[in-house]
């Protein structure tokens, strides 16, 4: 008993519509290891509550006027003690935005029982690791696909494509390879990926560098680079110096 009490999260629920936060209360009274201590209807009003109930978790509605979950999770992120996020949406196009937050999840409305179980396991896990990483770089990913949003591990993206506004993951390979597109410029995501893992070879084509087997010269000035299924890609002549200074040329 004493072991389901120390995982019992004490939590706010956040919203604007007083309909969503009724329904969000009757779907934690379902789920043990949440306790909800408040509810708040706007931005403002969340932060003074986290600092008089101190919740363990906080599942925050993204847009709300005025002070919005982003700006919410903006000042929580300033805090040396803050609860675990989980922001609760109806649109799938700010997770680019929560990636810099440090938020455990991210939940779509309407909000699915199991699929708040499983943030709510997840808010857990990251109690029991401790302080999540404060590395600089993303470590993981969310992506829209089909009803909800997933998770995906940097480490598993082995190319990454532009293809307009968006970009295409290419994940896994041979028969578990798969693609999943993202509501992100490449640009933009160049800037979060870890240069010692990830390297930019065309102004459409990022690669994980461990894909890379060599370069390859195709004469007149134009160069390759050999990846570890035989397919070669070329590199574009902008992105050519920093793929030699990767191999040591």
């Amino acid at each position: 008993m004493a072991e389901e009490v120390s995982e019992t999260l004490k939590t706010l629920i956040v919203d604007d519509e007083p309909l969503a936060v009724e329904r969000m209360q009757v779907i934690c009274s379902k789920i043990p290891q949440l306790r909800v201590v408040g509810t708040a209807s706007d931005g403002a009003q969340a932060l003074r509550l986290v600092e008089a109930l101190q919740p363990d978790l906080i599942l925050l509605d993204m847009t709300m006027p005025e002070v919005d979950g982003i700006s919410v999770a903006k000042s929580l992120a300033q805090k040396a003690e803050r609860p675990a996020v989980v922001f609760v949406t109806a649109h799938d196009n700010y997770a680019v935005e929560a990636f810099d937050l440090d938020a455990v999840d991210y939940v779509l409305k309407p909000v699915k029982p199991e699929r708040l179980e499983r943030a709510v396991s997840r808010a857990i896990a990251r109690r029991g690791d401790g302080e999540a990483s404060e590395s600089a770089w993303l470590e993981e990913l969310w992506i829209p696909h089909r009803s909800e949003l997933i998770r995906i591990a940097t480490s598993e993206v082995g190319q990454i494509d532009a293809e307009r506004d968006y970009v295409r993951l290419h994940v896994g390979a041979d028969d578990a390879a798969r693609t999943y597109l993202l509501l992100q410029t490449i640009a933009g995501l160049e800037k979060r990926l870890d240069p010692s893992r990830f390297i930019r070879i065309h102004r459409s084509t990022i690669l994980r560098k461990d894909r890379i087997t060599g370069l390859r010269h195709d004469g007149l000035g134009v160069w390759s680079v050999e990846l570890e299924d035989g397919e070669a890609l070329r590199i574009g002549r902008t992105y050519l110096p920093k793929v030699k200074a990767m191999a040591g040329r």
